[in-house]
């Protein structure tokens, strides 16, 4: 079986690849952690969270078309939870979003310059108008 090269169009991602710990400043103690990784030889990244009751594990899956640039994200959560988000990636700044009947959601986060860190929040909105902070998350990455 022939190996596949590693993905150029996801080459701008490498900074996010590692293990992290996850902090939700909104639950005092609340912590979770999150592994980044590259899967088939770098031809997709797998992003995996364990994250403190209630909310649930998830596991995401990235890939990129080459042609638009645009990335898609497919999730699956410990709740047996399907969704499919876009997502965009531009010097260090990270959004993922997703637009559904009755609930939008969208992310935003900045990696620090020198790629230890990743300040985040979540958003959620019944209609895509009115927005609400979900929470906030911060991301350390391991050593």
């Amino acid at each position: 079986m022939t190996r596949l090269p590693p993905n150029p169009a996801l080459k701008q991602l490498e900074v996010l690849v590692g293990e992290w710990d996850v902090e939700v400043p909104e639950i005092p103690g609340a912590r979770g952690k999150a592994t980044i990784s590259w899967i088939e030889d770098g031809a997709f990244l797998r992003f995996h969270t364990e994250a403190p009751d209630p909310a649930p594990d998830a596991t995401l899956i990235i890939g990129r078309d080459d042609a638009s640039g645009e990335y898609t994200l497919f999730h699956y959560d410990s709740r047996g939870v399907s969704r499919v988000y876009g997502m965009d990636f531009d010097k260090g700044e990270w959004r993922m979003w997703r637009e559904a009947q009755g609930f939008h959601q969208r992310f935003y986060g900045v990696v620090a310059p020198d790629g230890a860190t990743i300040r985040g929040a979540w958003e959620k909105s019944p209609d895509g108008a009115e927005w609400h902070l979900d929470l906030t998350l911060v991301y350390t990455k391991r050593p």
